[in-house]
């Protein structure tokens, strides 16, 4: 073992986490300055604020007119749980899984709103086959599996003309993968996703016909304050234009704004999604020569591009858990690789964001210590 080499570059930037992930190249606090702390969030700076990063986001996504975008707190997941307790009851709903996450959500539908729900789950690694779900029914997904590495390479198989509502949480994928935006009447994502943003915040977006739900449909259960989105029977609109329905962090709004002003600078959505890839290509590329480990991911244009998910296929290792685990260990004990290590529900291996505010750079200079760190542990194994 002691014959085994060091590499000798190393990551710039050693966190790979997949949430909260990597901050905007050349991060600084300093860059936070101009937050308006101390004051309200309803005053006429904090408003401006929020309004702006309401704009920023439906300009650097393209989302199309006459779609709603808010504010809304509990990060991703108090987006979705938003969308599912205001809107889930009006239709017969299809739930769609193929990891935890998504799992979480068919819980919360089937035992918590207590809906008799069609449900499709795929096995981590594989996903549902989105050909055989009736789409006249409300339909939940997440578009890119966090936890699994495995997202919807397009919306082809979701109908224009479909009579139900698209739910979908976009968490790992906004910023970093082309949303179809016709295909979808919800979607939700946090901001400590791909642009690297603090947390407690998330992102709905709302298509005309999602509106239309809220402004036509009251479920049968009580709705708590904090998921409520119409009065009167009408939508909120302020929600929609900075007045958030509780109070925001102005720090961490700041924060995003910082981080969507990058995205605009090194040229918007395009680029975002270009950097995302390149960082994934460079982790695909590096198990394509190495039979040692594989991509969890079983189809090939389901591969993640944010969320990279790996697996160790050697003969030798007995048992994948330990082994997955001293790997881990000792990247972060050289400090080239923090928080990799695969979701805590998935199979064992590792989980790598490449999301676009990592450095390719950085990506490859991983590839070389994960080789190091593979032979080294082997070599203590086979000892």
């Amino acid at each position: 073992m002691s014959d085994l080499k060091e590499p000798a570059a190393r990551p710039k930037n050693a966190r790979f986490s997949s949430g909260p992930c990597a901050k905007i190249p050349n991060f600084s606090l300093d860059m936070l300055a101009d937050a308006p702390l101390g004051r309200s969030h309803r005053a006429e700076a904090g408003k401006g604020k929020l309004k702006e990063a309401i704009t920023l986001t439906a300009q650097i996504l393209g989302v199309p007119q006459g779609y709603r975008v808010g504010i809304v707190p509990g990060s991703d997941t108090g987006a979705v749980e938003m969308a599912m307790w205001s809107m889930l009851g009006a239709r017969p709903v299809e739930m769609l899984a193929w990891e935890s996450f998504g799992e979480g959500w068919v819980i919360d539908v089937v035992k918590q709103l207590k809906l008799d729900a069609t449900v499709r789950i795929a096995s981590y690694g594989e996903i549902v086959d989105f050909t055989t779900v009736d789409f006249d029914k409300d339909v939940v997904f997440t578009w890119n599996g966090t936890t699994s590495g495995v997202c919807l390479p397009n919306g082809n198989a979701i109908p224009d003309t479909r009579q139900g509502l698209t739910i979908c949480d976009a968490t790992s994928a906004a910023f970093a993968m082309d949303l179809p935006w016709d295909k979808l009447d919800v979607v939700t994502f946090s901001w400590q996703k791909v642009l690297g943003g603090e947390g407690a915040h998330g992102i709905l977006v709302l298509s005309p016909s999602a509106v239309e739900r809220l402004e036509s449909y009251k479920p049968e259960w009580p709705l708590p304050k904090i998921f409520r989105l119409t009065k009167g029977g009408k939508l909120i609109e302020g929600i929609f234009e900075g007045e958030t329905i509780n109070t925001p962090s102005m720090l961490a709004v700041e924060d995003y704004l910082v981080a969507l002003k990058w995205a605009q600078s090194i040229g918007g959505l395009p680029a975002m999604v270009a950097r995302a890839r390149a960082n994934a290509q460079v982790v695909h590329d590096f198990v394509a020569v190495h039979d040692w480990i594989e991509n969890l991911a079983v189809d090939a244009a389901t591969r993640s591009s944010t969320s990279v998910c790996l697996k160790f296929t050697d003969a030798r290792i007995l048992d994948s858990a330990a082994f997955a685990k001293a790997v881990t260990k000792r990247l972060e004990g050289k400090d080239v690789a923090l928080d990799i290590g695969a979701y805590r529900d998935a199979p064992p291996g590792l989980r790598i964001w490449c999301g676009s505010t990592v450095e390719a750079t950085d990506v490859a200079a991983l590839m070389l210590w994960l080789a190091w760190a593979f032979e080294v542990e082997i070599a203590k194994l086979c000892a």
